[in-house]
C-alpha cells in the first residue's frame, strides 16, 4: 500500500476574497443561455432576436453554450451578457468558441414579457413564434471578472455608458487531495515488476489560493488577447487590480485598447429599428402576420429551446424596467427628422455656416435616422440645433451615445426655414441643404430629450449664430 498527496490548480477571476476551505467563489446562479425576440411595439412581423446570456461562468458553461448554439442550426444571433465572472478556462473557451462562430457580443441586461426563463410549462408565448420575448438594456448591466476574457471574443463588442465592464487580478486555487492505492507486483530477478495500480481512497488535503498571476497563465492570458486583436493593456490593469476588487474600465479606455468595437451600446445590435436597414441584419427574423396557425406552430416550435439545464436568473428579468415610452407627446408632435441647414444671413456668404436641425417628437426610429445623415455628411461634424418636447428614452439614450461618438455639439434651439419647410411635399432642398435661421424663442428641450443632451461635451441653450 502506498499514499501519494497530489494538487491541482483552479483559476477563477474572483471578486473578493474567500476563505481557505472554499475551492471557488460563489458567483451566484449559473449561466443560461436562452433565444429572446424583441417585444417593442410595431416592430412585428420582423423584429431583431438575441441570445441572452445571464450568470455566473462555471466549468460546464461552454457546453451549454455549444448546445445553444446547436439549437440554432448556424444562424448568427448577437449575444447580450450580463455575468458577475467566474471560471477563467470556461471564459477562454467560450471567447474562441463566440469567435469560432463569429458572434457579436454586448453587454447588457434582458427584460423578459410573458414566458420567463425559469418557468416550468409556460404558454403564454404559444403560437407567437418564439419561446421568449423581451427587451435589451444597458442599465445596470455588468461584465465583470472573468467575463471580459468570454467577451473579447465577439467579432462587434459593445458595452453602453450604463453598462459596466471589470477586471482584477486572477485568483488561482490550489486544491490537494490525498490519494491511497494499492498496487500489485511480482519480483522478476530480484526486480519489481508493477502488474497493476488502483486508487483505494480520496480525500481532501485542504486548498489554498494566490493572488498573483503567474508566468504560464500570464502567457496564456497575453497570447488570448492577442489572439482577439485586443491590447496588452487589459492584461496590465488585471494584474494591477488586486483581487478583492474590480477595476471598471472607462470607454474611452476600451476603445484605446480594442477591448470595444466602438462606443455604443446594446441597442445597436438588438433595437427594432435595426431590422428596418436593407439589407437587415443577420439577427432579424420574419414572422408573418398572416401565417396559418399550423405555420406559426411550426416556427415557434424550431425557436422553442430544450428544457435548459442551467439555473436561470429570474430575479434581474423580474426587475427590468419595461421599455419607457412616451412616444405620444402631450403636444402631438411629429417624429424627429434630421436636415442639414445653412445660415441664410446675407452677411455671412460665401462662408455661411451649417448645422443639423434636429425637431419633433424622439421615437425608437431617431437614432437610425440621425446615422443616416450623419453617414451622408462624412466626416463633417455639424453641430445639431435641437427642439424637441421628449418622447422614447431609449431612443434618446441611443441618440446620445452616436452624438457623443461623433463629438458633436449641441445647442437647444429652432430653425426657422426660408424659403420651404422639410416637411411641405412640394419642398425641394438644393443639393440637400435648406436655408435658415436658428431662433432662441420658442426653442426647446423637454421630456426624454435631456437624455439626449446628457453624454454631450458642448450641449448649450443659446443661438448658433447664422
Amino acid at each position: 500500500m502506498s499514499l501519494l498527496a497530489m494538487g491541482h490548480a483552479a483559476f477563477a477571476a474572483d471578486a473578493k476574497k474567500s476563505t481557505p476551505e472554499k475551492s471557488a467563489p460563489d458567483f451566484g446562479p449559473t449561466m443560461r443561455f436562452v433565444v429572446v425576440r424583441s417585444s417593442a411595439p410595431g416592430c412585428e412581423p420582423t423584429c431583431p432576436e438575441w441570445i441572452s446570456a445571464e450568470g455566473s461562468i462555471e466549468a460546464g458553461t461552454p457546453a451549454l453554450f455549444k448546445r445553444a448554439l446547436k439549437a440554432l442550426g448556424g444562424r448568427k444571433l448577437p449575444i447580450v451578457v450580463d455575468s458577475p465572472g467566474g471560471n477563467v478556462e470556461a471564459a477562454l473557451t467560450l471567447g474562441r468558441l463566440i469567435r469560432k462562430n463569429k458572434l457579436d457580443i454586448a453587454v447588457g441586461k434582458t427584460g423578459f414579457v410573458g414566458c420567463l426563463p425559469d418557468m416550468k410549462n409556460c404558454k403564454e408565448n404559444d403560437g407567437k413564434g418564439a419561446r421568449y420575448f423581451g427587451d435589451a438594456y444597458a442599465n445596470g448591466a455588468i461584465c465583470n471578472s472573468a467575463c471580459p476574457l468570454m467577451f473579447s471574443g465577439g467579432i462587434r463588442r459593445v458595452v453602453g455608458e450604463w453598462a459596466f465592464l471589470g477586471v482584477h487580478q486572477i485568483t488561482t486555487t490550489y486544491i490537494r487531495t490525498k490519494l491511497l492505492y494499492r498496487t500489485t507486483y511480482r519480483m522478476v530477478k530480484g526486480k519489481k515488476k508493477i502488474l497493476s495500480t488502483r486508487i483505494v481512497s480520496r480525500r481532501d488535503a485542504g486548498s489554498y489560493k494566490t493572488y498573483e498571476m503567474n508566468k504560464p497563465l500570464e502567457r496564456r492570458l497575453s497570447a488570448y488577447l492577442k489572439e482577439m486583436g485586443i491590447d496588452k493593456g487589459v492584461l496590465d490593469i488585471m494584474k494591477a487590480t488586486p483581487a478583492s476588487d474590480i477595476r471598471q474600465i472607462k470607454p474611452g479606455d476600451m476603445l484605446a485598447m480594442k477591448l470595444v468595437t466602438s462606443l455604443e451600446s446594446v441597442d445597436i445590435l438588438t433595437e427594432a429599428a435595426i431590422c428596418r436597414r436593407s439589407p437587415a441584419p443577420a439577427n432579424c427574423k420574419e414572422i408573418p402576420a398572416n401565417a396559418k396557425p399550423a405555420e406559426v406552430a411550426a416556427i415557434d416550435a424550431k425557436a422553442r429551446p430544450s428544457q435548459p439545464a442551467q439555473v436561470p436568473l429570474s430575479q434581474p428579468a423580474k426587475a427590468a424596467p419595461t421599455q419607457p415610452v412616451e412616444a405620444a407627446p402631450g403636444n402631438g408632435a411629429p417624429e424627429m427628422r434630421f436636415v442639414v441647414v445653412r445660415g441664410s444671413n446675407p452677411l455671412c456668404n460665401p462662408n455661411c455656416p451649417e448645422w443639423i436641425s434636429a425637431e419633433g417628437a424622439i421615437t425608437a426610429d431617431t437614432p437610425e435616422k440621425l446615422r443616416q445623415l450623419l453617414d451622408s455628411v462624412g466626416d463633417r461634424r455639424l453641430p445639431i440645433v435641437i427642439n424637441s418636447p421628449g418622447g422614447d428614452v431609449l431612443g434618446a439614450l441611443a441618440a446620445g451615445r452616436l452624438i457623443r461618438e461623433r463629438k458633436l455639439d449641441v445647442a437647444v434651439a429652432r430653425t426657422d426655414f426660408i424659403g420651404c419647410e422639410p416637411r411641405q411635399a412640394d419642398c425641394t432642398a438644393e443639393d440637400g441643404v435648406y436655408n435658415g435661421l436658428t431662433v432662441d424663442a420658442g426653442g426647446g428641450c423637454g421630456s426624454a430629450c435631456p437624455i439626449m443632451l446628457a453624454g454631450v461635451s458642448n450641449a448649450w441653450s443659446a443661438r448658433v449664430h447664422s
